[in-house]
């Protein structure tokens, strides 16, 4: 038997009702349980740390947020540029896809170190490997998507007298929106985590620095507040890049 589809008041009260009961189970067994609060501080510990020390949290958001911002547009832009120029020449994608394949191999945190060594202590390495994370999964689906055209829809178009140009716009393009923003909405939080492991391995500001120093100096609420505020962080930008989608699609 087929269940019916939630309703959207549903679909906005439940989130909140599951949010709320782990907020409470978290707030009341973990005392209970007898689990430090330097290991584990409750909700309304980490929520005093938001009150107490808001300036402090909110100075290392914005550099983290211009890192992850910067690092996905420029990331998702080259892998989009680059998917078009593969699904144009088989040549060049044979050419240097292993090579893109390869590097794609390299955890971030081996890359990281690198790219830090060679652009520096700046905002710039930050962005780059926020940018390198985002970047192969949107190439991929990017490729798939404008290659899921079939040859004789193509082929029709020609017959039409279409344009290889009006051809990719009013095709190809559109055929792959689905799957470049399936990539946006995932590349949308990978970016806020590169730009926090550039923070880790060279930075004195940003929420990866300063959850670096909340670990090191045992202020656990510090820590999870920063955490919590570079989680809030990534749900916003993918809640842009859904409502982008939605907007798009719908014109499309």
């Amino acid at each position: 038997m087929m269940e019916r589809p939630l309703s959207r008041q549903a679909l906005i009260v439940l989130p909140i009702m599951g949010a709320t009961l782990i907020l409470a189970a978290w707030q009341f067994l973990v005392p209970l349980a007898g689990i430090p609060a330097y290991i584990v501080p409750t909700p309304t510990t980490i929520a005093g740390v938001f009150a107490n020390q808001w300036p402090l949290l909110i100075s290392n958001l914005w550099p983290t947020l211009f890192e992850s911002i910067a690092g996905f547009l420029i990331g998702n832009s080259v892998a989009v540029l680059l998917a078009i120029i593969f699904a144009y020449s088989r040549v060049m994608q044979a050419a240097y896809f292993p090579v893109i394949l390869f590097f794609n191999t390299i955890p971030i945190l081996a890359l990281a170190p690198i790219i830090i060594l060679i652009f520096g202590l700046g905002m710039l390495p930050k962005i780059i490997i926020a940018a390198v994370i985002c970047f192969f999964p949107t190439l991929v689906n990017m490729i798939r998507g404008l290659n899921s055209a079939t040859r004789n829809e193509q082929e029709l178009l020609r017959i039409l007298s279409a344009t290889p140009w009006e051809i990719f716009w009013q095709l190809r393009f559109p055929r792959s929106l689905p799957m470049l923003f399936s990539s946006l909405r995932i590349a949308s939080t990978t970016c806020v985590i590169g730009a926090i492991v550039g923070e880790w391995i060279g930075s004195d500001k940003g929420l990866g620095a300063l959850i670096i120093q909340a670990t090191f100096n045992y202020r656990a609420g510090q820590l999870y507040a920063a955490i919590v505020l570079s989680s809030s962080m990534a749900i916003l930008l993918f809640a842009i890049v859904a409502y982008i989608e939605k907007k798009v699609i719908d014109y499309t």
